[in-house]
């Protein structure tokens, strides 16, 4: 019911686009600082993540799983993620403030804050999931003041113009 509510509701729409406004000047200014300090550089926060993993009261490590991917492939491939999160972090935050492929932004956006939860940063995170969640559980309109309005019917005339739809069996 309240799923059925955020998707379809024009008032559910309003709240929606202040919450997407909230979250893409969040996610804008964030990527928007790491890319005009002159030099943003993740290695810093990988090793400290690495060195000081998330642990669970019995002092074990919780998420080494996570801790291996960031030795052996994060770390490795700095450079990679030194120009992802600047640039994935803008452009999450220019699709959410323009609501332009917001479920897509937002999808993007909650694997960074995955990201850096696993990690170990606590900061706003919380917050930012639950209110990502959101808007992701909102889809299309969430985005239905905002470019979406007409990019999305646009992409599905143009894009999906040949496919059928399913046909069920039963």
């Amino acid at each position: 019911m309240f799923a059925n509510w955020l998707r379809e509701n024009k008032i559910a729409a309003g709240i929606l686009t202040v919450l997407r406004l909230y979250l893409g000047y969040s996610w804008f200014t964030a990527g928007l600082g790491k890319l005009t300090s002159g030099g943003f550089d993740a290695s810093g926060f990988l090793k400290g993540a690495i060195a000081n993993p998330v642990k669970g009261p019995d002092g074990a490590m919780v998420y080494s799983w996570y801790v291996e991917f960031l030795k052996g492939f994060a770390l490795p491939n700095v450079d990679i993620f030194n120009v992802v999160v600047p640039v994935g972090e803008t452009l999450i935050g220019l699709g959410l403030l323009l609501g332009c492929l917001t479920t897509a932004a937002m999808f993007f956006g909650l694997v960074m804050n995955f990201s850096f939860f696993l990690a170990g940063t606590v900061s706003h995170n919380p917050t930012d999931i639950l209110l990502g969640f959101i808007i992701l559980t909102a889809g299309y309109n969430a985005g239905r003041i905002g470019l979406d309005r007409w990019v999305v019917p646009f992409i599905r005339k143009t894009v999906f113009k040949n496919s059928e739809p399913v046909k069920s069996n039963a």
